[in-house]
C-alpha cells in the first residue's frame, strides 16, 4: 500500500469517527440521548445504529473517492478497520451497562457492508472498478 491509499483509509476512517461524535453531542446537547453517563435504550440504539450506517457508507464513498486505484478495494479496507474497531468496542464496552449489548455488535457486523455500499456507489457513478 502507498502513502495515497492509507490517506484514503485513514480519511475514511477519520471522517466517520468525527462526523457520529458531532452527532452524538449535538443529540445529546439536544436531550435526545440522555447524559453522557446513562445508559442508551433500544430505540436510541437503533437511532444511532441509523445515522452510523448513513455516515459509513458516506465515509467508505470518501476513501473509495480518495483511492488512486482500486476503490472497491480501498472501501473494504476500511471495512476491515471498522470491524476491528468495533470488535474492540464490543470488548471494551460489553459489561458496562451503557446500552443494549447488540449495538456494539451490530456496529462491527454492519462495518463491511456499510463499506461495500460506499464504495459500490463511488464505482458506479464513477465508472471505476
Amino acid at each position: 500500500m502507498n502513502k495515497k491509499s492509507i490517506w484514503a483509509v485513514v480519511a475514511g476512517v477519520l471522517v466517520i469517527i468525527v462526523v457520529t461524535t458531532l452527532v452524538d453531542i449535538v443529540l445529546h446537547l439536544a436531550h435526545v440521548f440522555p447524559p453522557m453517563d446513562q445508559p442508551i435504550n433500544d430505540s436510541l440504539a437503533l437511532l444511532a445504529t441509523s445515522y452510523r450506517i448513513v455516515i459509513g457508507v458516506g465515509g467508505a464513498w470518501l476513501t473509495a473517492r480518495l483511492a488512486q486505484d482500486e476503490p472497491m478495494k480501498h472501501a473494504l479496507i476500511l471495512g476491515l478497520v471498522g470491524t476491528v474497531l468495533g470488535l474492540v468496542g464490543v470488548v471494551a464496552t460489553w459489561n458496562r451497562g451503557l446500552g443494549p449489548r447488540w449495538y456494539p455488535i451490530a456496529l462491527a457486523v454492519l462495518a463491511i457492508p456499510q463499506c461495500w455500499v460506499g464504495g459500490r456507489l463511488y464505482s458506479m457513478r464513477s465508472g471505476k472498478r
